[in-house]
């Protein structure tokens, strides 16, 4: 099984910047397509961002040119720099990941999430 370990939340003011890291363990043939998911109080959980092995990102329309996903597959670690936060990014951040196990089986592994608060 993989683990994934997110880190990097916290509490910023609006107008500030967190970079979230999401580091993968375990035994695994490949990590394809990794996702940063965030869910709000009262909200659905909402897909953020999304990288595809390759390194393509894709945003949703409320971060782009305010976040930028990105991936070192040497470390099998994602991370997600945030800048110009608002307070409706406040969420907790979930990372997942699109797994290949040596046995050809893929399934989809998520952290355990990481709080982020930006204040007004």
């Amino acid at each position: 099984q993989v683990q994934l370990v997110e880190s990097g939340g916290g509490l910023v003011q609006t107008g500030g910047s967190l970079r979230l890291s999401c580091a993968a363990s375990g035994k695994f043939f490949s990590i394809n397509a990794m996702n940063w998911y965030r869910q709000a109080p009262g909200k659905q959980r909402e897909l953020v961002a999304t990288i595809s092995r390759d390194g393509t990102p894709n945003y949703t329309d409320s971060v782009k040119g305010r976040f930028t996903i990105s991936r070192d597959n040497a470390k099998n670690t994602m991370y997600l720099q945030m800048n110009s936060l608002k307070p409706e990014d406040t969420a907790v951040y979930y990372c997942n990941a699109n797994i290949w196990t040596i046995l050809g089986i893929s399934y989809d592994a998520w952290g355990q999430g990481t709080q982020v608060t930006v204040s007004s």
